[in-house]
C-alpha cells in the first residue's frame, strides 16, 4: 500500500500541474478548435459589474454565519447543476418537471441564498451576472468559509434554458458502485482522481437516512447489516437514524471542519454513503484514498483544481444560453 501511495502522490502532484497549466493557457491558435470553457475569463465582470465577486462572496458569508450547514449545501447545489446539463443553472429553474422539482432533488438546499446574491446584483447590474457563474462563484466563497482553499473562478457562463426532472436521476444517490461513479465523471470530463476528491468535499454536511438505510438493517436483500460497517459507527448510526429522514453527518468526526479525516473515516471503515466507502475497497481509487488521507496539502490542492474543472463542465457562452433576471425562470421573450 505504500508504494501505492507514493504512486498517488506523484501521479496527483502531475496533475495538479498540468491542470493548472491548462488553466492558464494562453488561447488556442487559429483554426484549433475551441472548448466553450475557453471562453471564460477571471476579467469578465472587470468593467460590467466589477462589485460582483465581492457582492457575491459578502451574501454567502452572511448566509453561512447564520447556518454553517449550507456550505456544504451550496457546494452540493454545484454538483447537481454541473452534473446534468453542464454548469448553466439548470437546477435553479422552478418549475413542474424541472430538475429542481424531481423527487431526487427534494433534499437539496440552498435556493434562497442564491435568490438572495441574484437580487441584489440585479441592483447593481441588471442583466448582467448569470446565475450560472453566481452558483458556480458561491460554491468556492462556501468552500474557503468552511476552512476549504481558494481559487480563482474565470466568468462568461450563460443560462441555461431547459431543465427536466428525468435528468436529475443522473446525479449519484450514493449507492451506485465505483465503475458507474466513474464513467458518469468521465462524461463529464473528470477522471478518477477528480472523482475521489470531489467526493472529499463530504468532509463537511449531512445526508438524510434514507439513501444508507439499508446497510444498517438489510444490506443486499440478508437482513443484517452491511459487513464492512465498522460496529461503533453501526452502533450510532442506528441510534441516529429513527426516520429516513433524520440528517446525519457525513463526517463523524469533524463535521464543521474542511479537512482529510473524510478519509480517514474511510480506512476505518466509518464512510456513511457505500459510493464513499467503495473508494477504499476499490484498487483504481484506494491509493488516492490513502494518500489523501495523510497528506492535507494534497487535498487542498487537488480540490481547488477538481473544483475548476467541474466549474467548466459543459458551459453555456456567447449566445448559447441568457442571463435570468430571475434565477427561478427563463426570461420571458
Amino acid at each position: 500500500m505504500i508504494k501505492f501511495c507514493y504512486l498517488a502522490i506523484f501521479i496527483i502532484l502531475v496533475h495538479h500541474l498540468v491542470a493548472i497549466q491548462s488553466i492558464n493557457a494562453a488561447a488556442p491558435k487559429k483554426g484549433v478548435s475551441r472548448n466553450p470553457a475557453d471562453f471564460l475569463s477571471l476579467g469578465y465582470y472587470l468593467k460590467k459589474c466589477p462589485e460582483a465577486e465581492g457582492i457575491i462572496q459578502q451574501k454567502v458569508g452572511a448566509w453561512i454565519q447564520k447556518d454553517f450547514t449550507l456550505a456544504a449545501s451550496i457546494i452540493r447545489l454545484h454538483f447537481h447543476d454541473c452534473a446534468v446539463r453542464g454548469c448553466d443553472a439548470s437546477i435553479l429553474l422552478n418549475y413542474r418537471g424541472s430538475e429542481r422539482a424531481a423527487y431526487v432533488s427534494s433534499s437539496l438546499r440552498g435556493f434562497q441564498m442564491i435568490d438572495d446574491i441574484k437580487e441584489a446584483l440585479e441592483k447593481k447590474c441588471p442583466r448582467t451576472v448569470s446565475c450560472a457563474d453566481i452558483l458556480t462563484a458561491a460554491a468556492r466563497d462556501a468552500t474557503v468559509f468552511a476552512g476549504g482553499p481558494f481559487w480563482e473562478v474565470p466568468f462568461g457562463r450563460k443560462d441555461g434554458r431547459i431543465s427536466l426532472a428525468k435528468e436529475a436521476e443522473m446525479v449519484p444517490q450514493g449507492h451506485e458502485n465505483v465503475t458507474a461513479l466513474i464513467q458518469l465523471f468521465k462524461a463529464k470530463g473528470l477522471d478518477i482522481l477528480d472523482l475521489v476528491t470531489l467526493s472529499g468535499a463530504h468532509t463537511i454536511g449531512r445526508s438524510t437516512c434514507g439513501p444508507f438505510l439499508n446497510r444498517l438493517y438489510n444490506f443486499n436483500g440478508t437482513r443484517k447489516p452491511d459487513p464492512s460497517l465498522n460496529t461503533y459507527y453501526l452502533k450510532l448510526l442506528k441510534k441516529r437514524c429513527r426516520h429516513s429522514t433524520d440528517l446525519v453527518y457525513l463526517d463523524a468526526i469533524t463535521p464543521r471542519t474542511f479537512d482529510t479525516v473524510f478519509y480517514t473515516n474511510l480506512k476505518r471503515k466509518a464512510g456513511l454513503l457505500t459510493t464513499d466507502q467503495d473508494l477504499y475497497s476499490d484498487p483504481r481509487t484506494a491509493p488516492f484514498v490513502e494518500a489523501m488521507s495523510s497528506q492535507p496539502f494534497l487535498f487542498e490542492n487537488q480540490f481547488l483544481v477538481s473544483m475548476t474543472k467541474l466549474g467548466n463542465v459543459q458551459v453555456l457562452t456567447g449566445n448559447e444560453g441568457e442571463v435570468r433576471v430571475n434565477c427561478n425562470y427563463i426570461n420571458a421573450r
